[in-house]
Parts: C-alpha cells; structure tokens; sequence
C-alpha cells in the first residue's frame, strides 16, 4: 500500500536541503529555515504546537518556533525526514491520515516559491486521497463564504458550500483544490466560474487555518 505521507515527506526533506536555509516558501515572511523549524515544532512540541489552533497559545509556540529555527540548519532537515515513533501526529497509526496532506502543501510551499514552477503529475491514489482530505478542509474553511459554491474535481467528486447567495463554481485537480483551500489561493490553478467580484472575494479570504 503506498505511503504517501512518507514520499511527500523525504521529498520534501532532499527539497529543503537543495534550496538552503534562505530560500522563499509560499508562506509570507517564511524562509525554507522557518517551514522546517515548524514542521519540527509541530511533531515534537506538543505544548508548542497547540498554538496553531488556539491564538491564545501562539506566542508561545512561535518564541519555540524561532528557537528551534536558531539549530544548524542540516539538523532541523534530518528532524524533519524522520520524525520520532511517539509524536501523536506522526506514528504510524496516525502518519498517512495526519500528515499525507500536510507535506504534500508543505512540498508545495517550497516548489512554488520561484518562477517557473509546474502542477506535478500525482498518482491517483494520492489525488484521491487529497480530495478526500480538501472536502473536509472546504465544509470548515468555507461554511460562512458568502455565496452558493460547489467545489468539483473532475473524476473525484463534489461539494457544494457556503452559506447560500449567488452561485460560484470552484473547479481544479484534488492537489489544486487543497492548495486553495488552505489559503494558498495565489499559487493554486483552479478555475472559478460565477460573478467576477465574488469570485475575487473567494482569491482573496483568509482560508486555512
């Protein structure tokens, strides 16, 4: 059974040490050494990333962040490709369902942070898998959105969702729609069909977490 939580993690990992310390990600005022050092944060400090959810506990596990960002840079990628046995979200009961996602955006972060970048050419199964993983992230993200919106991947599936208004159709490959939908609306190629302010308003929401 393939593993795509793994894949997308090493590739991921050989990725960061091949741009360096310094290379632009997707995420704003993030570097290559700023997505790692989360990452490690994220399956190693607990207490630390709890704060990605809950705003009253950011602070402290942003200061753990740059802590964690300050170790040699090597370090902080070979943490990264093997995260330890009992983190909760990345043993291997919980790894495939937590983090195939997870790394696939991540990978993503880095690959499209220079021109020239490309749409891979992902094997059905991890599409699948993405389109299951971005219907959940869409009836979260996109609840209260203003308007009457169905999401559709071709082959895959569809979704409608919003809280009702005018129609907007939101049409892309199960990669491109997870992208989009956790906020990385600028760098996903997806197709919105509808009235061109709404679908302007959906470019430009605050989406993810």
């Amino acid at each position: 059974m393939p593993r795509y939580a793994r894949t997308e993690r090493e590739a991921l990992a050989d990725l960061l040490l091949d741009r360096g310390p310094d290379a632009p990600t997707v995420n704003e005022g993030w570097s290559t050494r700023d997505l790692a050092a989360h990452l490690v944060v994220r399956e190693r400090r607990p207490d630390a990333a709890v704060g990605i959810l809950l705003p009253p506990l950011r602070g402290h596990g942003e200061a753990v962040r740059r802590r964690v960002a300050a170790r040699p840079y090597a370090e902080l990628v070979a943490r990264v490709r093997r995260p330890p046995a009992w983190s909760p979200v990345s043993n291997r009961l919980t790894d495939e369902l937590v983090n195939a996602m997870e790394f696939f955006i991540h990978h993503e972060d880095v690959r499209r942070a220079r021109p020239g970048w490309l749409p891979r050419d992902l094997p059905a199964g991890l599409s699948a898998l993405l389109w299951k993983r971005a219907a959940v992230l869409g009836r979260m993200a996109l609840r209260r959105f203003p308007a009457d919106l169905l999401v559709q991947a071709p082959g895959f599936g569809e979704l409608t969702l919003g809280r009702g208004g005018e129609r907007l159709r939101v049409v892309g490959a199960p990669g491109e729609l997870a992208l989009f939908l956790s906020g990385r609306q600028r760098v996903s190629r997806v197709q919105l069909d509808g009235p061109a302010a709404l679908a302007e308003r959906l470019r430009a929401a605050r989406l993810g977490f």
